[in-house]
């Protein structure tokens, strides 16, 4: 190989080329093994993004030079999925014998942990392949039960070599990440076969809002042995239909491409107690007023969920409530910025009373939820304790929502001539 790579990358310095050399032969390993590994780093992604269309459409490569592996970075990141392959010491041993040094990063298994079982059991999280002055890190991605594939962080154990790689480099690994399952692309750069996200620019968007929130396990349980969880028929029959009004509402809003989030009592049972809170008869959902499209009430009413007030209007306040199976109701709270807060609204539909409800200024992460993968917003607990104040953790059943909340301030009244238009029951 040595005669294509001088005839090919004559004009490359030493360094650049023994990124591509360290690359090249990871690639040879991982293809002994047969073990399908596509390319995530953001650094080539990102440039191979802008060539896409020439690499696409050119079977051997765009160019004779070493455009993309040879970008300087201490390392390139690669992912794995985890069904497909067995973990093999064999694999190791040929590392070795190549020259490859290896660090193998375990943590716990989140999907095993659950209200009755906090399992401890560790999986693999993280490899990375040293040879001479380049690294190669690679990502293990798991599927996860709503729909998505999911990486674990790195966390380094106590006895680890915290000067292999620079880690603090390292893009993925700081905290836990959610994606789309992507669909792969074989194509060929700087004369090296590998895999792609057949939509480069669309995972990079994907990678940046990438951060996942685990629940809390184990503050729910501490929760539930304070209150023991409500197992009536009643509240297993509400919790049933409250997951499936909110995957439904998930599906909607994410086939118009609204972004939402769990808000109000359905963002404090996630975090509070992993679950629906089967005393709250509703579901509650944000959505930023930027994001808020006018085929929204059409599309929930093609997918069976009535309209059954509009409060507000886009400029001020809005707020949609759709009717669910029996008397469960999905209530869409839109959300609007400012300076230093962001606020949603509420309206008394018999005063025409205004309410405003101040958050801190919060950015959104992914969970999971009902087994779906979900927005929740990223500062949790401090959106839950502007809503319900430094007692969150005690269930309240009575609550009103003029007064109850420790963020609310009265806003003024609807003028009477806005009535027919701000106050619509239906």
């Amino acid at each position: 190989n040595g005669a294509v790579f001088s005839k090919v990358r004559g004009s490359q310095s030493g360094q650049d080329s023994t990124r591509w050399h360290v690359v090249r032969k990871f690639l040879g390993l991982i293809s002994s093994h047969n073990i399908p590994v596509y390319l995530i780093d953001p650094l080539i992604l990102g440039l191979v993004g802008k060539d896409i269309e020439q690499i696409r459409s050119s079977p051997d490569g765009p160019s004779p030079e070493c455009k993309y592996f040879c970008a300087p970075r201490d390392f390139t990141t690669f992912a794995l999925l985890d069904k497909t392959w067995k973990h093999e010491v064999g694999l190791f041993r040929t590392a070795e014998k190549m020259g490859f040094q290896w660090l193998k990063i375990i943590n716990k298994d989140p999907r095993l942990d659950g209200m009755d079982d906090l399992s401890g059991v560790e999986i693999p999280l993280h490899y990375i392949f040293k040879l001479a002055s380049h690294a190669i890190h690679l990502v293990v991605f798991y599927e996860r039960s709503g729909n998505y594939l999911w990486h674990g962080p790195l966390r380094l154990k106590q006895h680890m070599d915290r000067k292999f790689v620079p880690f603090r480099k390292l893009h993925f690994g700081r905290y836990p990440g959610a994606y789309v399952k992507p669909e792969l692309l074989l194509v060929s750069i700087d004369d090296l076969k590998v895999q792609i996200p057949k939509n480069p620019s669309s995972f990079l968007e994907e990678m940046s809002h990438s951060r996942f929130l685990e629940c809390r396990y184990r503050e729910a349980r501490a929760f539930f042995q304070l209150y023991p969880d409500d197992a009536s028929p009643d509240a297993v029959e509400f919790r049933k239909k409250a997951k499936s009004l909110l995957h439904l509402a998930a599906l909607t809003l994410d086939n118009l491409g609204v972004k939402f989030w769990l808000s109000s009592g359905t963002c404090l049972g996630w975090y509070r107690q992993c679950n629906v809170i089967p005393h709250s008869k509703d579901v509650d959902l944000g959505v930023f007023i930027t994001d808020y499209k006018a085929d929204i009430i059409p599309a929930f009413q093609k997918a069976g969920l009535p309209l059954k007030h509009k409060f507000g209007k886009v400029e001020d306040s809005l707020e949609l409530s759709f009717q669910g199976e029996d008397d469960v109701k999905l209530d869409i709270f839109f959300f609007y910025e400012e300076d230093d807060h962001i606020w949603n609204g509420g309206t008394q539909a018999k005063s025409g009373k205004k309410f405003k409800y101040l958050f801190p200024k919060f950015t959104l992460c992914w969970t999971e939820f009902v087994e779906l993968k979900v927005h929740v917003p990223c500062e949790t607990l401090q959106y839950v304790e502007a809503n319900y104040g430094p007692d969150w953790k005690v269930p309240v059943k009575t609550w009103d929502w003029k007064s109850s909340p420790s963020n609310v301030q009265y806003n003024g009244v609807w003028p009477v001539d806005e009535w027919d238009d701000v106050i619509q029951i239906f």
